[in-house]
């Protein structure tokens, strides 16, 4: 079990929720220039978080049953933040806002040290994704997310794994035939 694992473990086992949130399909939970400092439990679902320039929407994050989201730089700033979280099909989420979470975390040592070790995973995926997209051709950025997630494509359509790939949906399918 990784420190994500563990850590929502023992989230569930302390009862930290402070409640349920039912999203239809293109329904948003964040939209941009907004604040939201929860933290988000999928239940059942799938969310993605993504950005807006002047003519696309660009994934950043996938997620899906059993994952926690956030956005979080807002979470971490308290100050509003251009990313939108948008349901990919009907999704229930736990939540649970930040100085509940905050207090979870620093009630033990142990919760601490999960927590640590949850965002430096994360700052590793975030840096080993950039590197794929900077790097590597869109055959190995596919291979790579298969590897590392190969649920990722039974969950989520091809067109939003296509966006975080920074592909285009044709070459996404063109490597899946392939």
């Amino acid at each position: 079990m990784n420190a994500a694992q563990i850590l929502m473990e023992k989230m569930e086992n302390f009862g930290i929720w402070e409640g349920m949130l039912s999203v239809d399909r293109n329904e948003y939970v964040k939209v941009g220039n907004s604040i939201d400092t929860n933290i988000y439990f999928i239940v059942e679902g799938s969310l993605r978080i993504f950005v807006i320039d002047e003519t696309e929407e660009h994934t950043i994050r996938l997620g899906y049953k059993n994952n926690l989201i956030a956005a979080l730089d807002s979470f971490i700033t308290n100050r509003p933040s251009d990313l939108y979280i948008q349901a990919l099909k009907k999704t229930r989420l736990k939540v649970v806002g930040k100085a509940t979470f905050l207090h979870f975390i620093e009630s033990s040592t142990e919760n601490s040290s999960l927590w640590r070790i949850m965002l430096g995973e994360l700052i590793y995926q975030q840096m080993e994704r950039e590197r794929d997209i900077l790097t590597s051709s869109p055959e190995e950025r596919y291979k790579r997310v298969l590897e590392r997630s190969p649920r990722l494509f039974q969950e989520i359509p091809h067109k939003y794994i296509a966006s975080y790939l920074r592909m285009a949906p044709e070459t996404l399918s063109r490597i899946i035939k392939s």
